[in-house]
């Protein structure tokens, strides 16, 4: 028997029993021939220094040279930076810009440039970053023939971890950045059980090797880990240089790869905001207590609370069950009503006044 939608809610969120995963190195005998392959993709192309290369098939294009669609200001407003002659220009005053996609553990490229003729010396030449989960900093900068301090030349892990190597190329060239960064994990206390770590490749030379990193970067401090999302999206700093930028990809990694995630403005989220009823009488309540939404499901003498991720503007879903959230929305973005499907079953909930 089948049962009905709102008892099989109830079932995804009694807590399921914890089990212990084996090591997959023994979950199969040696060259096991009905062992899975894995996927085949297009690795892609190499850049020239008069063209951008093409991404993995795989890979998340944040930066094609072609539009400013993925990227949004700090605050989610439109970006302020350009694009000149494909590349994306930093444009002073102009603030961070983010991407609104949201990553964890994964491999970045991208392509930078310092501005020609070089101009200023040390921290003022050259200079703007990459920050993966907007926090943990790869130093930019024109390091070549202009000295700073180690741990803020181009290749650092700002304020940390000074480059192995300086292996920048002269201002105007192309540089690339390969970067393998895993986020850190907290316990449900907010405890750091594994820091974040970074490899990154400079220009193909490795310049950091699995580098532990003790928090947040920052300019003259260090601050201590504080729990976040286990996604957050990727930035790039304005530093008052018009530093360039092309060919920027990124590839999820692991667990972290199976679902998309985005991360909106608070005014976006704002109006989806509401309560929403079904016609058996449940209830979804969507409120924004800081950057994300979360949904009340309300049953007779219950309720439960669950974060919502954002797939698109208008589909959310919850990671501790198969449930996602449809958002119907008139035209000045507010959500009339929901839908919510779980387990594959839709149903349609309307706002309350």
């Amino acid at each position: 028997m089948r049962l009905p939608a709102t008892l099989r809610l109830a079932a995804a969120l009694v807590p399921a029993t914890l089990t212990v995963v084996a090591n997959p190195v023994f979950d199969w005998p040696q060259h096991d021939r009905t062992r899975p392959l894995p996927p085949i993709i297009d690795p892609g192309s190499a850049s020239t220094p008069d063209r951008a290369g093409r991404a993995p098939s795989d890979a998340v294009v944040l930066f094609d040279g072609s539009s400013l669609d993925g990227w949004v200001a700090a605050d989610g407003s439109p970006p302020r930076w350009v694009i000149r002659d494909g590349a994306l220009e930093c444009v002073r005053g102009g603030g961070y810009v983010r991407s609104l996609r949201a990553f964890g553990d994964c491999q970045v490229h991208l392509e930078w440039a310092a501005p020609t003729p070089p101009r200023g010396s040390s921290q003022g030449r050259g200079n703007s970053g990459v920050f993966l989960m907007g926090q943990y900093e790869v130093q930019i900068l024109d390091s070549h023939d202009n000295e700073t301090y180690a741990d803020g030349q181009a290749g650092a892990v700002y304020g940390q971890h000074p480059p192995l190597v300086n292996a920048a190329r002269p201002a105007g060239e192309w540089q690339s950045y390969d970067i393998i960064f895993t986020r850190p994990r907290f316990d449900a206390e907010g405890r750091v059980v594994s820091p974040a770590r970074m490899t990154v490749f400079h220009n193909g030379v490795l310049v950091q090797h699995e580098v532990a990193l003790v928090g947040p970067t920052g300019w003259l401090q260090r601050q201590p880990y504080r729990p976040h999302a286990d996604k957050l999206p990727l930035s790039l700093q304005d530093h008052g240089n018009p530093v360039r930028f092309r060919n920027i990809w990124v590839r999820e990694l692991g667990a972290d790869a199976r679902r998309a995630e985005m991360v909106f403005s608070r005014a976006t989220l704002d109006r989806l905001r509401g309560t929403f009823r079904f016609e058996d009488g449940l209830t979804v309540s969507i409120a924004r207590p800081g950057d994300l939404l979360e949904a009340t499901f309300g049953f007779p003498g219950r309720g439960m609370t669950f974060p919502l991720h954002a797939e698109s503007r208008d589909r959310f879903y919850i990671r501790s069950f198969d449930g996602e959230i449809d958002f119907r929305t008139g035209p000045d973005g507010t959500a009339e009503s929901v839908v919510l499907r779980v387990s594959g079953e839709a149903r349609t909930g309307r706002r309350q006044p």
